[in-house]
């Protein structure tokens, strides 16, 4: 056994790194990836099959089910773009325009993914921008940015938050007020101020008026209140002292179910049914399942515990130096790694982290969520809301270059996660 236990831990290694390889290489079919690498672990006894089902966080992925179910229907309802028709009635010119959307699609990207908020505010802006004959490539970026900058503030924001909760067992009040003090989402809204100031100078040169006639009108007020009602109920089961695991999934899952079974009653046609689960993203849902495993492994392989002494040693036991390190090694990963597979590796290194200096783990924890949250705002292959309002200006004819991407993407996210890291550290070191 001397001689198998670290040989265990260099294959575990090494098919853990080919993995992530592979999940950069070929993003197509990176779930597919992930389990085949999850299925090796579990073949090579390295992670026994007795504790699959005990690695897999299933209130994560009911969360994330649900979530995505009732998204859909908010979406088909048309209250996202009529509320965006109300916001853009009230602004004087282009600039005002772009910096009031920005702000409305990092509200709703809170509560609602980000990658189907680009989808409902990027249109608003391309019509904005073929009326007035302008680039809609700057304005779309903007967009995209501060969608996925939101995704923190909520403990249904994004898929890292959602893991987060899990992990941490925080709930929906948490990521207000926690232990006395400001949560998550004032840290976000800190950082969301002092971006949309660095796109308040970013366009300051776009003035021209906006006169834009019509209006959406919502076909259906139901989603609205499913998701508000989801929300309450998230917030309700705050207060429950020693609920089971699960009630956060449970209750996205049943809202969902709620919105389903009203469709079918009210369209008679058991085809909705089919296109509301059609709307969740398995992709993800396999990619994260497979994940989840994948740590599991490398956890019972000893290796998780190696990588969090080798960021106390790197910090030579000082709390801000590692501190420092989390957050600023997650902003350069989540430039270029997706921020869901790192988030799912980095929460119980950081545990690890906690445990072996001795500190409570929440200042590590909400370093880690921003950093990798804002991290994928420097690049265009650092989060999918990027990729997403890309492909939609690839649509209309337009090429986006890295260089004009980051011309947005590096001041908004140095400021939001320079406001987050130091508001974090005063507050909860």
């Amino acid at each position: 056994m001397e001689v198998l236990e670290p040989l265990m831990k260099y294959v575990a290694a090494s098919i853990f790194i080919l993995t992530y390889v592979g999940l950069l290489t070929f993003p197509k079919i990176r779930a597919y990836i992930a389990l085949a690498a999850a299925a090796l672990f579990v073949l090579l006894g390295i992670l026994p099959a007795g504790e699959v089902f005990g690695a897999i966080d299933w209130n994560v992925l009911m969360m994330i089910s649900g979530t995505m179910g009732i998204v859909s229907f908010f979406i088909d309802s048309k209250m996202p773009a009529r509320l965006a028709d109300l916001i853009i009635e009230r602004t004087p010119n282009l600039k005002w325009c772009v910096i009031a959307l920005a702000a409305f699609a990092g509200l709703i990207s809170a509560f609602i993914d980000n990658v189907a908020t680009v989808l409902i505010v990027a249109p608003i802006a391309l019509d904005i921008a073929k009326k007035l004959n302008v680039s809609p490539v700057p304005s779309i970026i903007a967009i995209s940015v501060s969608s996925n900058l939101q995704g923190a503030a909520t403990l249904v924001g994004d898929t890292t938050a959602i893991m987060l909760g899990g992990h941490a067992n925080l709930n929906f009040m948490d990521f207000f007020v926690f232990q006395g003090k400001p949560g998550l989402f004032w840290v976000v809204q800190a950082g969301m101020i002092a971006s949309l100031v660095i796109l308040l100078l970013l366009f300051r040169r776009h003035t021209q008026a906006i006169d834009l006639k019509g209006e959406t009108r919502v076909k259906d007020y139901f989603p609205t209140f499913l998701l508000v009602g989801m929300v309450a109920l998230l917030v309700l089961a705050s207060f429950i002292p020693n609920k089971p695991s699960i009630t956060n999934g449970l209750i996205c899952l049943g809202m969902f179910a709620v919105g389903l079974i009203r469709e079918l009653i009210k369209k008679g046609d058991i085809r909705v049914i089919g296109q509301a689960l059609g709307a969740i993203d398995y992709f993800t849902l396999l990619l994260l399942a497979g994940i989840f495993v994948l740590v599991g492994g490398i956890s019972e392989a000893g290796l998780i515990d190696d990588l969090a002494k080798l960021f106390v040693n790197l910090g030579q036991g000082n709390l801000f130096v590692v501190y420092s390190l989390i957050v600023w090694a997650s902003v350069l990963f989540s430039a270029f790694i997706d921020n869901i597979p790192y988030v799912a590796t980095m929460l119980p290194v950081v545990s690890g982290i906690a445990g072996a200096m001795g500190v409570d783990p929440y200042l590590l924890y909400f370093g880690l969520l921003s950093g990798s949250t804002l991290g994928g705002n420097l690049t265009p292959v650092g989060a999918s809301a990027n990729i997403t309002g890309i492909g939609i200006l690839r649509k209309e004819g337009y090429e986006v270059s890295t260089g004009q991407f980051m011309k947005i993407g590096v001041p908004f996210t140095l400021a939001a996660v320079t406001v987050a890291y130091v508001w974090l550290w005063f507050m909860w070191s």
